[in-house]
């Protein structure tokens, strides 16, 4: 496993990073520890959560996830970089969501204690609030950082205009600073290309993406013709397989996929580890999220932290990416 500098930071982590959303609801929780264990064997350092994971479990279940992470991490807390997040809705209460002061200092607590931790060393706003001023938001994670119950903060799924303001706004008020960017990346999807990795760049922020595998598409094992029966995008993950499909479930994606499925055979590369090296070898990726719900899924992609793309190979991937970018701008 090779290892990065967090954005400007001192902190290092794994290239990848283990996402854990399938946790309570796709995956049990005997399944979600040997994963958990496959991850560690392999060198991956870095873990990821959040506090309405599982994704698609509903607000009953929120929560459930992290409570399995903290259950794992007992007794080697010390030896990973542990992430969560907070933003989305995770109670019946008006306030039980957001970003306002009220709704952060609630949800780090909680997340501490199913952590089973004193502290996480990166906390996230899962999304952006435009209901919540910035400067709020700001302030609040500002407290949970001088607390010391965060190390550091970052955002997922925030444009980048969004994530520049509240960096200029950090600056002014003199709190702590966003240090990274949690957005989606594949080579199915590649909009962050045009504004935010160049402003991550520009910043210093670390970049790690989600959804190197486009939910699992980019493996290869569907086929468009037939019906999801599990993963991602499967009715028994509820809102969040109908969320998937709407993403990716499109014929368009499927004849990509063939392509590059081919491109990465001629290369004697499986399409998986391809994919999520594709994703590593954009010099402004610190670390890819990768997730599964068998611990032998993990194997393709964590080949890929090892694997160095030829020129060639990159080069081919990215002029078949582009072009099934250039056809869905048409449509």
């Amino acid at each position: 496993m090779q290892y990065r500098r967090f954005g400007q930071t001192g902190l290092n982590v794994s290239r990848l990073c283990l996402g854990t959303m399938t946790f309570g609801l796709q995956t049990e929780e005997n399944v979600s520890r040997l994963i958990l264990d496959r991850a560690a064997d392999a060198g991956i350092n870095f873990i990821d959560t959040a506090d309405v994971y599982p994704l698609g479990g509903g607000e009953t279940n929120a929560g459930r996830t992290e409570e399995i992470v903290g259950r794992w991490l007992k007794g080697r807390r010390d030896r990973f970089i542990l992430a969560t997040k907070a933003v989305g809705k995770v109670g019946p209460s008006p306030w039980d969501q957001g970003a306002s002061r009220k709704h952060l200092l609630d949800a780090i607590d909680h997340s501490l204690r199913r952590l089973n931790t004193d502290y996480v060393d990166l906390y996230q706003l899962h999304s952006d609030d435009a209901h919540t001023p910035i400067d709020e938001t700001l302030e609040a994670l500002d407290t949970i950082v001088r607390a010391g119950k965060a190390r550091y903060i970052g955002v997922s799924n925030f444009l980048a205009y969004r994530l520049a303001r509240a960096l200029g706004r950090a600056d002014v008020l003199r709190v702590a600073r966003f240090v990274s960017v949690q957005p989606r990346y594949n080579l199915l999807f590649r909009q962050i290309e045009r504004e935010l990795l160049p402003l991550a760049g520009e910043e210093g922020l670390a970049v790690i993406p989600y959804n190197p595998l486009a939910g699992g598409l980019l493996t290869g094992k569907y086929r468009h013709d037939s019906k999801p029966g599990e993963g991602r995008f499967s009715q028994s993950v509820g809102v969040a397989g109908a969320m998937y499909q709407d993403r990716y479930w499109h014929q368009r994606e499927f004849d990509s996929i063939e392509q590059l499925r081919g491109i990465a055979q001629e290369a004697g590369q499986s399409l998986t580890t391809a994919s999520v090296a594709w994703v590593l070898a954009n010099p402004l990726v610190t670390s890819a999220l990768i997730g599964a719900s068998r611990p032998e899924q993990l194997d393709a992609s964590i080949a890929a932290a090892e694997l160095e793309l030829a020129p060639e190979l990159k080069s081919k991937l990215d002029e078949a990416s582009m072009a099934y970018r250039m056809g869905d701008a048409a449509r």
